[in-house]
């Protein structure tokens, strides 16, 4: 005898819209829910524009191009300088680089304006917190993304003429790439906090850590290699963006002796700072990413995205295919952990240039290797095994040299696919932390957030299809 369907409590796997689960839940069905949304966001003439571009040899091409291009990156930490001395620009004219894509003064929010306040003030060009909003809303301020100048900023990214940069160098072609020096934990000009003690410490930032780190560097028979110690940390617990312990610890390492040999200049009490700051490596991990993401910029018909940067405001991504134009959706909010006394409705939408490190494999594609950054938002470390797997299913490869020990050593997913984001609806997952929307406070917590999916939307309409 066949037995019936109804011999038993029916299972149903239902697509789309949640309502069409809920009468057969109710009913009494074992009912799953996939997470499936129609491909180019149901738009029917992008979806047919997805399908020319899917497996579309000229692309193909290209992907494999811009991949082996950023595998080629060997970033080696050459230098620390003042950002005058690298950046042309900011040598000419009262100009700040600042964290996304493009934004003027009256739109920034409330932890970049109060970073910019900070920044005036560190360069003198005002004496204090009003004269110096009145400089910036008056258009006696330029402003510019650091993305436009080969640098990248975490949170505000605010970027002055006299601020210490890490200068990170392609060995192969000598191209550079610049990130500002971490502050460290707790109240930090890149949170937007403002006051005497933040002011204090770029000062001795500026005038000691800079200086020393940039000796130690120069006297060494061999440039640091940040690719090595990224490779490294994975296996120790890091990811990279959010959790940088295992990295800084041994950056410290590696330095500690040329340090101390620059004690004139500061070299003990960076040794104390860097002791002491777990956050330190996000700096370099984001100029070791923007330098290897850079090797595809430029590379025609590839769909592989080579900048994703958030304002605050705003998110925006740019593709090696579409060269430097920004593609850009509201940005979203951070899920995660708050400090006490703070919460949701305190928060700033996501803010920083540190995605890029997620289109360079970091962050919360390599989430795998770094089961602890799921206290954040309550997960597992199957939470963070799931993730990593779900974001190769975004990208055009795997890194070579960065293995996931959560996922048997895996290389990491390297190089997000425009194509993949728009054909699943998958939104790449960021780690981040959160700042606070008003000026002045800084950071209130920590969390997990998500690329919007307009960006990749809008990047793949104006995607130029190859003839």
């Amino acid at each position: 005898m066949t037995p019936s369907l109804l011999d038993h409590t029916p299972r149903i796997a239902a697509v789309g819209v949640d309502g069409f689960a809920a009468p057969a839940r109710a009913a009494g069905a074992d009912v799953r829910q996939l997470a499936w949304r129609p491909p180019a966001a149901g738009d029917p003439a992008l979806g047919a524009k997805l399908a020319r571009l899917s497996a579309h040899p000229a692309v193909e091409a290209a992907n494999s191009r811009a991949l082996e291009a950023i595998r080629a990156v060997q970033p080696l930490l050459t230098d620390v300088r003042p950002a005058a001395e690298v950046i042309p620009a900011l040598a000419g004219e009262r100009l700040l680089l600042h964290a996304g894509p493009p934004l003027p003064y009256e739109e920034m929010c409330g932890p970049m304006r109060a970073a910019v306040t900070g920044a005036v003030i560190l360069e003198g060009w005002a004496c204090d917190t009003e004269s110096a909003e009145h400089l910036a809303r008056s258009g006696g301020i330029r402003f510019a993304p650091c993305h436009h100048h080969d640098a990248v900023g975490p949170m505000a990214g605010i970027i002055s003429p006299s601020m210490p940069l890490l200068v990170v160098e392609d060995a192969a072609t000598g191209r550079r790439a610049y990130s500002n020096l971490n502050e460290g934990k707790g109240r930090c000009l890149r949170y937007g906090a403002l006051g005497a003690d933040v002011s204090a410490r770029l000062r001795w930032m500026g005038e000691r850590l800079g200086p020393s780190l940039g000796a130690a560097l120069r006297a060494r028979r061999e440039p640091l290699n940040p690719r090595a110690l990224t490779a490294q940390a994975l296996l120790m617990g890091d990811e990279c963006h959010s959790r940088n312990t295992a990295a800084s610890a041994l950056f410290a390492r590696e330095l500690a002796p040329d340090l101390a040999r620059q004690a004139a200049l500061g070299g003990i009490e960076a040794l104390d700072f860097l002791r002491d700051n777990d956050y330190w490596f996000l700096n370099l991990s984001m100029a070791a990413s923007k330098l290897a993401m850079a090797a595809a910029e430029g590379i025609a018909h590839s769909t592989v995205v080579t900048t994703f940067a958030r304002n605050g405001v705003r998110v925006g991504i740019r593709t090696a295919g579409t060269g430097a134009e920004w593609y850009t959706a509201p940005a979203a909010m951070v899920e995660g952990l708050y400090f006490a006394g703070y919460g949701p409705e305190d928060a700033n939408p996501d803010i920083g240039d540190s995605a890029i490190t997620e289109t360079h494999g970091l962050g919360g594609f390599a989430l795998a290797a770094a089961p602890a950054i799921t206290g954040f938002v309550g997960g597992t470390p199957a939470l963070a095994r799931r993730v990593s797997r779900e974001m190769a299913r975004l990208t055009v490869g795997r890194h070579h040299d960065y293995r996931l020990p959560g996922l048997d050593f895996a290389g990491s997913p390297l190089g997000i696919d425009l194509r993949a984001v728009v054909d699943t609806g998958h939104e790449p997952v960021v780690t981040t932390g959160i700042a606070h929307r008003e000026p002045g406070i800084g950071q209130i917590g920590a969390g997990l957030t998500t690329a919007p999916l307009d960006c990749f939307v809008q990047a793949l309409a104006a995607f130029p299809e190859p003839s």
